[in-house]
């Protein structure tokens, strides 16, 4: 699924989005004997943190990794996936260079768009060293990552951003919340038939759906959705990382375009708030955990808005099988 994210501190970063490298060995505290200082915050879980470094003070030369607020709850492990606050800031340089707390304000309309990550697979915002700082910890946790660009992204460090692998690099990460969901899992139970005009499912086990796109149909102009199976999970509600099964295929050719099962399996996205198209907003939140929904999504609520997409002008017919919430 291609999500409609922020490019958030997409200048740091060499494609894609962010950076990544080898998982973090350090526990909480210092990273061995440190010379030099660790950054100070202030604030609430759950509030926008305040960073602030000793003046003229030299930062720690190793990479520490520091509980500042303990949560409860199961300790969160590596398959996990989890919906997490963040923000980074560099050292010394007193603004923030990125973060969910600097995604556009909602006017109060939506959530705050997060960021939906699983524990160890590789992450489209956070680089591996910091989004593991994140395992054996507990939703409602704070965490601070503080190191060199060059230890915690590596590689991948875009440096015409004008962030040197010297420069030291302040995070502060609130796992909100985490879910554990076999990444083969899928909705169980009888599937209905489609209903009249809407396309047919066949929904293989471990497998893409194979999806027909009812031949000499036009494409609805308005959204269409059906439940093929019913679960008796929770309600899904906006703002919420939707954990799911996912195949979409194009109305006008009926090729398949994407399929959580040729990824690894399972996903998750924030739902709700605008990351994903609009045609998933409004068909999904209402939805159960357990359900199957079958959605036909017209341009307007799809890429239509997005004319750089080669899906813009395309219908969207998509299976969810939904998982989970986080």
């Amino acid at each position: 699924m291609n999500y409609n994210t922020k490019r958030l501190v997409a200048a740091l970063l060499a494609v894609p989005a962010l950076l990544f490298t080898a998982a973090c060995g350090s526990d909480d505290g210092n990273n061995g004997d440190t010379a030099g200082g660790v950054a100070e915050v202030k604030g609430k879980v759950g509030a926008k943190p305040e960073i602030s470094v000793p003046k003229d003070g030299k930062p720690s030369d190793k990479t520490v990794v520091k509980t500042l607020s303990a949560g409860t709850g199961t300790p969160i492990k590596g398959s996990d996936f989890v919906r997490l606050d963040w923000t980074v800031e560099k050292w010394g340089g007193d603004q923030e260079l990125g973060g969910t707390w600097a995604a556009g304000s909602t006017g109060g309309k939506a959530p705050r768009r997060q960021s939906i990550e699983q524990i160890g697979k590789q992450s489209q915002q956070l680089p591996a060293k910091v989004l593991d700082a994140v395992k054996g910890k507990k939703p409602g946790s704070r965490v601070l990552v503080q190191g060199t660009a060059g230890d915690l992204i590596g590689q991948s460090l875009n440096t015409s951003s004008g962030i040197s692998a010297k420069d030291v690099l302040i995070w502060v990460v609130d796992p909100v919340g985490a879910a554990s969901v076999d990444a083969k899992a899928e909705a169980k139970g009888e599937q209905a038939p489609s209903e009249p005009g809407m396309p047919e499912v066949k929904s293989p086990s471990q497998k893409a759906a194979v999806i027909t796109v009812p031949k000499g149909e036009k494409a609805p102009k308005d959204l269409k959705e059906q439940v093929l199976i019913k679960g008796d999970g929770k309600k899904v509600e906006a703002g919420q990382g939707l954990i799911a099964q996912y195949t979409g295929v194009k109305w006008e050719d009926g090729k398949k375009f994407d399929s959580s099962w040729d990824h690894g399996g399972a996903t998750a996205f924030q739902i709700g708030n605008g990351s994903v198209v609009a045609g998933w907003d409004k068909g999904l939140v209402g939805k159960h955990v357990g359900d199957r929904v079958l959605l036909v999504i017209p341009p307007s609520l799809g890429y239509g808005a997005s004319p750089q997409s080669e899906l813009a002008k395309n219908t969207l017919v998509f299976t969810v099988d939904i998982l989970g919430t986080v």
